[in-house]
């Protein structure tokens, strides 16, 4: 693998992987390459991205916990702008970490990427005064298709961390419901 270095089945959670892309910084900035398929398929990922996602989001905007019902994507997440704690929950039945999570913090000076895989739940909470996230998926968005997992799942029981404004949700993510609510 050339510009990429890859963390395979972080939080011992099958196929969730943490990228690291290469950056080659001088005293003008910095140059990384996000994305390299090339680099991708040696890692042995050979997925179809065919949508990149942007958005914007002030401290303590939590989104989350989103999936896709019968369209489900994988989806290659980073920060731009500011941190976030990303988050992946695993919705495979058949895995043996189902309803397990893993939380990363993805940051504009740490370029990490997290590649989540089809079937998983994710969100992010925004840990800096704003955060510019970036993530490729490889199917389309249905919007008759979303899920969603309420943040504060007491089975999940995820440890977000504690920053020194009020969580803000959607009106959406307030009232979406456990894990096992929902499936």
């Amino acid at each position: 693998m050339g510009q990429i270095k890859v963390y395979f089945n972080v939080g011992e959670i099958e196929g969730l992987s943490v990228i690291v892309p290469t950056v080659h910084g001088d005293q003008r900035g910095y140059f990384s390459e996000t994305y390299n398929k090339r680099d991708m398929q040696e890692a042995g990922f050979n997925f179809d991205f065919v949508q990149d996602n942007q958005s914007s989001s002030t401290k303590g905007v939590l989104r989350g916990l989103h999936f896709q019902i019968k369209y489900p994507q994988t989806k290659l997440v980073r920060v731009i702008s500011g941190s976030v704690f990303d988050v992946a929950v695993d919705l495979r039945r058949d895995s043996k970490t189902f309803g397990k999570y893993y939380g990363v913090e993805l940051s504009a000076e740490n370029h990490r990427q997290l590649l989540i895989p089809k079937n998983f739940a994710h969100g992010f909470l925004v840990l800096s005064d704003t955060a510019e996230f970036c993530y490729k998926c490889d199917d389309f968005y249905h919007p008759n298709d979303e899920g969603g997992i309420i943040f504060s799942d007491p089975d999940i029981n995820i440890e977000w961390p504690k920053i020194d404004v009020p969580f803000i949700l959607s009106d959406k993510d307030k009232k979406l419901k456990t894990l096992k609510e929902t499936f």
